[in-house]
């Protein structure tokens, strides 16, 4: 499913919303995840899942090409945890 069609989905459910308002609609609710995930907030969508950033510390690790040893760097990601309820749908 592509951005588009999940804009095409809210036109549908919201009968009188122009194209450009569900466009802003969704570009809102994925600004406000990115914005709030970026500062280190959990974000909790009932019925869907939860993101929530993940610390890695600094290891060593291995070029899979030479086998020289590497030194790889803290970083930060983001933990996605789906929902029973997601978990349940896709599963049956």
């Amino acid at each position: 499913m592509k951005r588009s069609d999940i804009i095409r989905t809210i036109q549908v459910q919201f009968k009188n919303m122009r194209m450009a308002d569900a466009a802003a609609v969704l570009d809102t609710v994925a600004d406000t995840i990115i914005d709030s995930v970026a500062h280190g907030d959990r974000i909790e969508i009932r019925g869907f899942g939860t993101f929530q950033p993940r610390h890695r510390a600094t290891k060593m690790g291995y070029n899979p090409v030479t086998g020289q040893p590497m030194h790889l760097p803290a970083n930060t990601t983001i933990l996605f945890k789906p929902s029973r309820e997601l978990t349940k749908k896709m599963n049956g």
